[in-house]
């Protein structure tokens, strides 16, 4: 019998200050916090949501309001050695989040009473800026000290509205309002910190702010949030440990398995990857390993722009953006790529220093499953669990066995009974051609599985239509809607396709497979085995 685990994970716990009372488990980023400092008074930082932002906005809170104590055998007490307590206004955005335009400002103004208590009010400060403008005076005057501003998600009102104009243009007014003071009261402030997903310039923060520092991507800053896999071999051995047994397996499988899951993230060019850190404190508190991070909501708005874009879900895996793309305005983009970095379903994977370009790709299995469940209808016309449950386990297993043959007939029978053919054939129409289609169908189906599956992939000869790898056998498969399964097996062969894959020591298996158009469904097919 196990004996009584005592570790307390933060799940759901964003405060610091109840976080070190609780005895919760605290990876230290005091070290990097305190750099932060020192770099300037004025910092803006973007990371995806749950990704620790808020937590390190209340560690900024904790350490200007002197809590010394809070801090005890944390790095940063080998630097702060006078503990200041200064006035801190702490404003946490997304409480305003999806909320009717005009109940924005009542909403801010209740976080701004809280601080008025203390500090007062003036009459003539009706509006939210110009009550802030008032806070930051008098907190100044009454203490003598410098007023430290922190922002957390400040671009929450925004995001929701991006598919509507007008009413984005609203709400970014209201916001402009509230922002100004940061500026206007530049020489009253200590410290200003604001972190969101993406970046507004048209916002006063950006567009007057001209010391506000970026430091999201940043190499020295890259595990600010997150945990590295350094803390996962040292902070979280045990938890691999325990986690492992649970699943019955050692060490070094079990961290395998939670990097391929978790891991992958890099936020910078910097070879510094790290790990989603709600999805693995959540399989650590529950040992169990699910797609935590989408289970906790799905920005509807990261599908719109998607769709709005008609961003091609089987690319995600090989994409490219310049640096300057990642300062594009965000309500003036002109495609998807900066803002699903920016929102952690794509992330840098290389840099190429004398073009500026990023190569970008999704991170991990999580995201990937995730995000091909969630645009399963927009790009299908059906729904994933109607997929999924429908015959996709039963394809996979067939795969799994090296049966292809019963892995076709599956989807034969499958497609040949879908209940959602003008789905399908909406679907068809917005699609250049219709075996792009079929390839995003392949694609979305085996990334849900967690498969390895790539379309349209380049060799020297031409373009292998989808490429799936299993545990013992690599698929090459072309696929037509014109021809002959034959004639789809000799273009694979002509155009030596799968040579590429016959030293990998993997089974290689030819197939090719002919849909029919009317009815919307897998005909026939050939297959070869090498």
């Amino acid at each position: 019998m196990e004996e009584l685990w005592t570790r307390k994970y933060p799940v759901g716990n964003d405060d610091f200050v109840s976080l070190r009372k609780n005895n919760e488990l605290y990876v230290d980023k005091t070290e990097l916090i305190w750099q932060i400092m020192q770099l300037s008074r004025w910092i803006f930082l973007s990371r995806p949501r749950r990704f620790g932002k808020t937590l390190l906005t209340s560690t900024l809170q904790a350490y200007f309001e002197g809590r010394k104590e809070l801090f005890e055998g944390l790095a940063i007490t080998k630097y702060e050695k006078e503990w200041v307590k200064y006035p801190v206004f702490h404003f946490n955005l997304s409480e305003v989040k999806d909320l009717p335009i005009e109940e924005i400002q009542p909403r801010i103004g209740l976080q701004l009473a809280d601080y008025e208590k203390i500090y007062g009010r003036n009459e003539g400060e009706r509006t939210p800026g110009a009550r802030l403008e008032g806070l930051i005076k008098r907190a100044y005057n009454q203490t003598g000290l410098g007023v430290v501003l922190i922002f957390d998600e400040y671009d929450t009102p925004l995001l929701g509205k991006l598919g509507d104009s007008e009413l984005l243009d609203k709400t970014r007014t209201i916001m402009q309002e509230f922002y100004t003071p940061i500026k206007v009261c530049s020489a009253y402030e200590r410290f200003t910190f604001i972190t969101g997903i993406t970046k507004f310039p048209q916002l006063s923060i950006f567009s007057t702010l001209n010391n506000l520092n970026n430091i999201s991507m940043l190499p020295q800053f890259a595990a600010l949030t997150g945990f590295t896999d350094e803390e996962l071999d040292t902070v979280f051995r045990p938890d691999i440990e325990r986690l492992g047994r649970t699943m019955g397996v050692g060490y070094d499988e079990m961290r395998e398995m939670l990097r391929k899951r978790y891991d992958g993230y890099y936020f910078t060019e910097a070879k510094v990857a790290v790990y989603n850190p709600f999805s693995l404190l959540k399989a650590f508190a529950n040992l169990k390993m699910e797609n935590y991070w989408f289970q906790s909501g799905t920005p509807t708005f990261i599908f719109e722009v998607m769709k709005r874009f008609k961003t091609d879900i089987t690319k995600t895996f090989d994409l490219s953006a310049s640096a300057s793309s990642f300062d594009t305005p965000t309500e003036g983009m002109t495609s998807a790529v900066p803002l699903l970095y920016q929102s952690g379903y794509i992330t840098i994977k290389g840099y190429e220093p004398e073009s500026t370009f990023y190569h970008l790709s999704i991170p991990n299995q999580e995201v990937m499953t995730g995000l091909t469940e969630n645009m399963a209808y927009i790009y299908l016309g059906v729904e994933s669990d109607d997929i999924k449950e429908g015959f996709a386990f039963k394809f996979w297993q067939a795969l799994r066995k090296n049966d292809i043959e019963l892995a076709l007939r599956e989807m034969k029978a499958y497609m040949a009974g879908l209940p959602y053919i003008e789905g399908f054939r909406k679907k068809l129409e917005e699609v250049k051609t219709a075996e792009g289609f079929y390839e995003w169908t392949f694609y979305i189906i085996f990334s849900m599985l967690n498969v390895y599956v790539r379309t349209q992939v380049k060799c020297i000869k031409g373009r292998i239509d989808v490429l799936i790898k299993m545990p013992d056998t690599i698929y090459v498969m072309e696929l037509k809607l014109h021809g002959t399964p034959l004639s789809a097996l000799k273009q694979i062969e002509s155009g030596d396709y799968g040579v590429p894959y016959t030293t990998d020591g993997r089974k290689v298996v030819k197939v090719g497979i002919r849909f029919d158009m009317t009815k919307l469904a897998v005909k026939d097919w050939k297959v070869r085995f090498e």
